[in-house]
C-alpha cells in the first residue's frame, strides 16, 4: 500500500490540475463592448456607404450585407476561441508563422491588386488580406517565442531568435503596405519589450526602425509626398480626402446633424465607409458621439489591461498584450489620419471601418483574449 500511496498522490493532483484547466467564468463585460462596437460599426458602415453603394450596386445593403458575413464568420471564430483552452495554440504557433510568410510571398505572385495596390488573394468567391491573419500570426508567434526565452531574452543573440520570423513577415508587407508593417512592428516590439529587461536593446531597435522607415520613404516618391500633402493638403490634389474629412468633422459641432444626415458621405469623401469612416461618426454624431467611440475603446483597452495583469501566466499575459498593442495603435493612428495628426496612411478603424478580412481576425483575437480571461483564477468571497 505503501509504494501505491504516491500513485494515488499523482492521480489526484492530475484531476485537480484537469479541472484547474477548465474555464472558472466568462467575461461578459468585455464580450458586450466587443459586440457593442461590432453594431455600431454595422450601422455606420450602412450609414456611410448606402448612398455610393445605391449607385454603384443597385442597392443600399451591398456593403452593409458583406460586412454582416464577416462579422458572423467573426463572431462564430470568436466564440471558438474563447471556448479553446489558449495553450491549444502554442503547438501550431511556429506553423501558424511560416505558413503566414508563405501566404505573404504569394501575394506577390498571384495577388489581386486594389486601388493600386496589391494586397489580396482571391480563391473562388473569398478574397482575403494575408497581412491581417498576419497580426493573428505575430502574436501567436512573438507570445510563444517570448515565453519560451524570457530568462534570456535581454542577450541580443535570444531576441534576434525570437524576432526574427516577425520581422520576416514585417518586411514583406512593408513592401506593398507600410501602416499595417508599422502596427505589425509595434505589436512584436511591445511583447518583446515586456518581457525583457534591458532597455538599451529596444533604443538600438528604435533607431534601426526609423533608419528602415528612412529608407521606404526616400525609395517610394508617394510616401514623401503624403508628408507633403500632410503639411499643406489644399494645395495638392491629393489632399482633397483630407481636407473633406476635416469639414465633416467641422461641421458637425456637439451633437452632430444625427445619423445618416452627413453631407460629406455623398461623394465628397472618397471610400467614406473605410479608412475615414471616423470623420462621417463625428459629423453625424458631433463631438459628443466621437467622444463616446473614443472611451469605448478606452475601456475595451483597459479591460484587456486588467485581464493581462491577472493573466494566470506569461503566454496568456503576452497574447492580451499582443491584442492591446493592436487596437491602441489602429485606433491611435486610425484617429490621428482622419484629424490629419499624422501623415494620410491607410489603417482602418478597429470594429467599425468596413472590411470583411480585418473585422473577423479582429474578433478572433478577442477569442483569444476571452480564452485567458476565462482561466484567470478568482479567489473565493469575490
Amino acid at each position: 500500500m505503501a509504494k501505491r500511496r504516491p500513485t494515488l498522490v499523482r492521480s489526484k493532483h492530475k484531476k485537480k490540475k484537469r479541472k484547474a484547466d477548465k474555464p472558472l467564468y466568462f467575461d461578459y463585460q468585455l464580450l458586450f463592448l466587443v459586440l457593442f462596437l461590432v453594431a455600431l460599426g454595422l450601422i455606420m458602415v450602412y450609414s456611410t456607404s448606402s448612398y455610393t453603394s445605391e449607385l454603384k450596386m443597385g442597392t443600399p445593403f451591398y456593403y452593409l450585407e458583406r460586412q454582416g458575413v464577416f462579422a458572423v464568420i467573426g463572431i462564430a471564430a470568436m466564440i471558438f476561441f474563447a471556448r479553446v483552452d489558449y495553450h491549444v495554440w502554442r503547438r501550431f504557433a511556429v506553423i501558424f508563422m511560416l505558413g503566414m510568410i508563405v501566404l505573404l510571398v504569394l501575394v506577390f505572385a498571384i495577388g489581386t491588386a486594389s486601388h493600386g495596390a496589391k494586397r489580396w488573394i482571391q480563391i473562388g468567391p473569398v478574397k482575403f488580406q494575408p497581412s491581417e491573419l498576419a497580426k493573428i500570426a505575430i502574436i501567436l508567434y512573438t507570445a510563444h517565442m517570448a515565453t519560451i526565452k524570457s530568462a534570456r531574452i535581454g542577450n541580443i543573440k535570444i531576441l534576434a531568435k525570437v524576432a526574427f520570423f516577425p520581422l520576416v513577415a514585417i518586411a514583406l508587407i512593408a513592401s506593398e503596405n507600410l501602416s499595417t508593417a508599422i502596427i505589425c512592428a509595434a505589436i512584436a516590439f511591445v511583447i518583446i519589450f515586456v518581457t525583457s529587461p534591458k532597455i538599451a536593446q529596444f533604443i538600438g531597435a528604435g533607431v534601426a526602425v526609423i533608419l528602415m522607415m528612412g529608407i521606404f520613404l526616400l525609395f517610394a516618391s508617394y510616401r514623401m509626398e503624403r508628408i507633403l500633402i500632410w503639411r499643406n493638403p489644399e494645395k495638392y490634389e491629393k489632399g482633397y480626402q483630407t481636407l473633406q474629412s476635416l469639414y465633416a468633422i467641422g461641421s458637425g459641432g456637439i451633437f452632430g446633424k444625427g445619423l445618416g444626415q452627413s453631407i460629406q458621405k455623398l461623394g465628397f469623401i472618397p471610400e467614406s465607409h473605410n479608412d475615414m469612416i471616423f470623420s462621417v461618426i463625428c459629423e453625424e454624431l458631433g463631438l459628443f458621439g466621437a467622444a463616446c467611440v473614443i472611451i469605448l475603446f478606452v475601456i475595451l483597452i483597459w479591460r484587456c489591461v486588467i485581464i493581462a495583469m491577472s493573466a494566470p501566466d506569461l503566454f496568456g499575459a503576452l497574447l492580451v498584450v499582443g491584442v492591446i498593442t493592436h487596437i491602441a495603435v489602429q485606433v491611435l493612428v486610425n484617429i490621428a489620419v482622419v484629424t490629419n495628426s499624422i501623415p494620410p496612411t491607410g489603417v482602418p478603424l478597429p470594429f467599425i471601418s468596413y472590411g470583411g478580412t480585418a473585422l473577423a481576425c479582429l474578433l478572433a483575437e478577442m477569442g483569444l483574449v476571452l480564452s485567458v480571461a476565462s482561466r484567470i483564477h478568482i479567489p473565493k468571497g469575490y
